[in-house]
């Protein structure tokens, strides 16, 4: 029994942490793991933007390549610059140490991030930086505030800052709540474009996080077809079988 509400508490764990947040809600990824142009410039992305801190230590760079539709040439030249070996894993060069030391805290590795935080925490994580002067960055994040990562893609959205809008609670006192952005200096991205730029990267760190997961899903739909044919065959051997007693 204390197994099993064991089980169930751990089970929750993630919900209750979820539910915990300051309330703001996730913006809604547009992710289609079938879009392999989208996957390749997610990976792209991750790459150049992402991998030179954050590790993804179960994804081997071949795997990436065969299941985005690269050869082992395409993925060395463009997307492997922290490896020399195509079946490497995408490991970084930064140690624990100096991360902690650099950054006062572990850098996660994201394999699996996609999956515990969910794509649309990513994309809302990703899509909310705004300037902060009061944090060692310069910016803050709507998602995750207090975030002490940088805002690795500012030069693609450029920087923007917060609007909030003033009301009172229901004890009478005055609060703030974020409404939207205002953009303070341009990046090389239109809004439009940078929106497509993150869904494409979550896609690929959803991607990333299972990686057999359409393979999956194809089988599992060629297994209950099988199993919706075997029934009509099963079924008509039944009454074969079972004539001459009825």
């Amino acid at each position: 029994m204390k197994n099993i509400l064991l089980a169930l508490i751990i089970g929750i764990a993630p919900l209750l942490a979820h539910a915990s947040e300051d309330g703001m809600k996730n913006m809604k990824a547009d992710i289609d793991l079938d879009n392999k142009s989208s996957l390749q410039r997610g990976a792209r992305l991750f790459t150049n933007y992402c991998l030179s801190c954050h590790s993804a230590a179960y994804m081997r760079y071949n795997r990436m390549g065969a299941d985005l539709g690269l050869t082992n040439k395409q993925v060395a030249k463009n997307l492997m610059f922290a490896a020399d070996k195509v079946g490497e894993t995408m490991t970084v060069a930064m140690t624990k140490h100096d991360a902690a030391k650099w950054f006062g805290t572990k850098i996660p590795d994201l394999s699996v991030v996609a999956r515990a935080r969910g794509s649309d925490w990513l994309f809302t994580y990703l899509m909310t930086f705004y300037v902060d002067p009061s944090r060692p960055w310069g910016v803050n994040n709507a998602r995750f505030p207090s975030v002490g990562m940088p805002d690795i893609l500012w030069e693609l959205e450029g920087m923007k800052k917060p609007v909030y809008k003033i009301h009172k609670n229901h004890e009478g006192r005055e609060e703030k709540t974020l409404v939207s952005y205002e953009q303070v200096t341009p990046g090389k991205l239109s809004p439009v474009e940078f929106r497509d730029s993150v869904t494409d990267l979550v896609n690929y760190l959803t991607y990333m996080g299972e990686p057999a997961k359409m393979e999956r899903q194809r089988w599992g739909v060629v297994a209950l077809i099988f199993l919706a044919i075997f029934f009509f065959v099963a079924y008509a051997l039944k009454k074969e079988y079972w004539r001459d007693v009825h």
